[in-house]
């Protein structure tokens, strides 16, 4: 357990992911927080008359942060977010540098520079849209991404001396953004709940499923589970040893530090309430930050290197090392001891697995990837166990038949949700008959490959889809041979090879989507690859892959998405059409809003006059007047959430069609296709996706 270096009770209630740190007078570290009751503290230890202040917000405070905003001044700003407003406000000064309207929320907010934007900005994470704004109100980054955002952080990901966005989301996935382009997207198990910058261009996340992980530029290093939920995430070097750790902070009030290279624990600490906050400042006024720890009942401690026994460092992780091996050949001695009749498999016996595919089967009516298992004798497979990401809920999925149907053989159906590539692990229990009590353990780990979820085509039903994107490819049919081998689990040899021109020259395989049953082709002929299928993004997917497998740092193409273009100029439409309807709401509330203050007005001089029968007139009106607002505002909610929805839509789109670039043309795209979205120009937007060019 560690020491902390001082406790402070504020004898307030936090809110919990609800606490920053800010310099408000540019050299004093002050802790602030959300509360209950709509207010915000602020807690200024240097003075020592006037501690404790609270600032009425009205609202529920949905997110909270303080940093360099007037790039002007070295005091830092005070940014409060609600679901409806943002608030950027100078503490010293009491002043207000501005108040906004954010309709779609604000439920995150991150202080920093981004990109090639001199100016620092408040960014704001909303309902699927991310806005800037800069100290003055203006804002000049806006964007929308998949889902509901949970997270941000700014970091350096590339070495190109500007902060890119990491954004995580409620659709389990961590998005990168440079500016307003999308340059990388990580799909992950859980929504992201938080997100933190480490050092040498690493960031860690938290999952609501208990989840803590760094990852180094786009590899995951490592991750850990627990059955508690994390909070909040800080970067502190709580050893000494000049790199700082990723400090976790869990909803149990347990405070953990652990080596952002290994996962290691090299400190931890438990608070009597769960955390609320993470923050880093020097709030003993000693020249040197420390880490510092708050709880929802408003406890506060303070930890710097100093806190962390010398042993523990040295020690720790050596005694949980032995005391795991101990309690694991404790566990065995007492396996063997509890049944000596005889628990033994043959020494070669050897767990063989296959994976296929299956358009259904038995086990599941619909496509799915086949793992068999088998053993090489005749011992019996009873159960098995399978860990993977983002395929079964809680991420495991056990296999355990009746006793009368235990052969040598077992299947496992899996459904990938995602393209992408996933390691499984399965632990089978084999013995030399069902009816013992005790089987041996075999594990394997194999890896699904990225576009397992495809079978071959049936010839008769081969149907070419009329949307395609096509590119010039410079290789041999031999690697792409070898790029399918990789990614697909159909064998290449049973697709017919040839056509029109030499087989040497010529390639292609005629495939079946196990999700949806829609038609995929890949066929290579002169030079020039085309990809036919209905879903834009698998044709995005491919291409990706393929500049990945043969290093290609450019690819221009050509797209032809007939029914896409047609929903594309059905919904932009729409966009317009939603954008006038919220329009005219909103113009009726301001109308309405002046009838309710002048009936209220006439209902106060009725009853200063005694005019009862005038009140009652004037209250019956009111009444209606509220009921009508009531009915404008569902109006106006619904509305907005359709408007929502649609620009996600038209946003996914813009996002696969630059991903069927790779290099400059996919910035390229990405970036005309938002001009022509803002200049409401469709015919250009299409040709932009099309072409690539304007």
């Amino acid at each position: 357990m560690a020491v902390p270096l001082y406790t402070l009770q504020l004898k307030q209630k936090i809110l919990s992911g609800r606490v920053t740190i800010g310099k408000y007078d540019g050299s004093h570290s002050c802790i602030t927080a959300a509360t209950t009751g709509d207010k915000v503290m602020v807690h200024s230890p240097h003075l020592r008359d006037r501690e404790l202040s609270m600032l009425n917000v009205n609202q529920v405070v949905s997110a909270i942060s303080a940093g360099k905003l007037n790039p002007n001044e070295e005091k830092d700003m005070l940014v409060i977010g609600t679901q409806s407003t943002l608030l950027a406000y100078h503490v010293e000064n009491n002043t207000d540098l501005f108040y906004k309207e954010v309709t779609d929320g604000a439920n995150v907010v991150v202080i920093g520079k981004l990109g090639s934007i001199n100016t620092p900005l408040a960014i704001v994470g909303g309902n699927c849209s991310i806005q800037g704004f800069d100290w003055q109100g203006n804002d000049p980054f806006w964007t929308v991404t998949g889902d509901n955002v949970r997270s941000l952080s700014l970091l350096d990901i590339d070495h190109d001396e500007q902060n890119e966005l990491i954004v995580g989301s409620d659709d389990f996935d961590l998005r990168i953004f440079k500016e307003d382009a999308l340059v990388n997207e990580i799909s992950e198990t859980e929504a992201i709940t938080s997100l933190v910058a480490l050092k040498d261009n690493k960031f860690a996340y938290s999952l609501a499923n208990g989840t803590v992980g760094v990852y180094d530029k786009l590899n995951r290093v490592w991750r850990v589970k627990s059955k508690n939920a994390p909070v909040c995430l800080s970067s502190y070097d709580i050893d000494g040893d000049g790199v700082p750790e990723l400090i976790t902070g869990w909803s149990n009030g347990k405070v953990d530090a652990r080596n952002s290279r290994t996962g290691e624990v090299v400190f931890h600490d438990v608070l009597g309430h769960g955390v609320a906050g993470l923050v880093t400042g020097d709030y003993t006024m000693s020249g040197k930050s420390q880490l510092i720890a708050c709880s929802v009942q408003g406890e506060i401690r303070g930890y710097d290197s100093t806190s962390v026994p010398r042993d523990t460092i040295q020690h720790g992780e050596v005694m949980r090392e032995l005391f795991s091996k101990k309690q694991a050949l404790l566990s065995e001695l007492k396996n063997y001891s509890s049944d000596p009749s005889g628990t033994g498999i043959p020494a070669n016996t050897r767990l063989l697995t296959e994976i296929s595919v299956s358009s259904g089967s038995k086990i599941y009516s619909g496509g799915h990837v086949v793992v068999s298992l088998s053993t090489n004798n005749l011992t019996v497979i009873r159960s098995a166990t399978v860990f993977a990401e983002g395929i079964f809920e809680g991420e495991t999925f056990v296999v355990h038949p009746r006793i009368d149907q235990v052969t040598r053989h077992l299947e496992i159906p899996l459904v990938p949700p995602k393209d992408t590539p996933l390691d499984i692990h399965i632990r089978a229990f084999v013995g030399s008959n069902a009816m013992k009590n005790q089987f041996h353990v075999f594990e394997v780990t194999r890896q699904l490959p990225r576009f397992s979820m495809y079978n071959l085509a049936n010839p008769v039903s081969k149907v070419i889809p009329d949307s395609f994107v096509t590119f010039r490819l410079n290789e041999k049919p031999l690697r792409l041979d070898a790029w399918q081998s990789q990614n697909f689990l159909v064998n290449s040899n049973t697709e017919e090879r040839g056509g029109e021109g030499p087989s040497s020259a010529e390639w292609r395989i005629s495939l079946t989507s196990l999700r949806d049953g829609s038609m995929l082709q890949l066929k290579y002929e002169s030079g020039t690859m085309t990809i036919a299928t209905p879903h834009m993004g698998i044709a995005a997917d491919i291409i990706q892959s393929l500049a990945q497998f043969f290093n290609l740092n450019t690819i221009q193409s050509f797209a032809e998405f007939p029914s896409i273009f047609l929903s594309l100029r059905d919904q932009l439409n729409k966009v317009e059409e939603l954008q006038q309807n919220a329009a005219k709401m909103s113009a009726n509330v301001a109308d309405t809003a002046n009838i309710v203050r002048g009936l209220i007005v006439q209902a106060e001089d009725s009853r200063l006059l005694q005019y009862m029968k005038d009140l009652r007139e004037c209250y019956s009106h009111l009444q209606q007047v509220n009921n009508d607002l009531i009915r404008n505002y569902s109006l106006r909610s619904a509305n907005h959430k359709e408007l929502l929805q649609t620009l996600r839509n038209i946003n996914a789109i813009v996002q696969h069609a630059s991903r069927l670039r790779v290099g400059k043309a996919k910035n390229d795209v990405a970036s005309l296709c938002r001009s022509a979205i803002a200049t409401k120009n469709i015919n250009l937007l299409i040709k932009t996706i099309k072409t690539g060019e304007a």
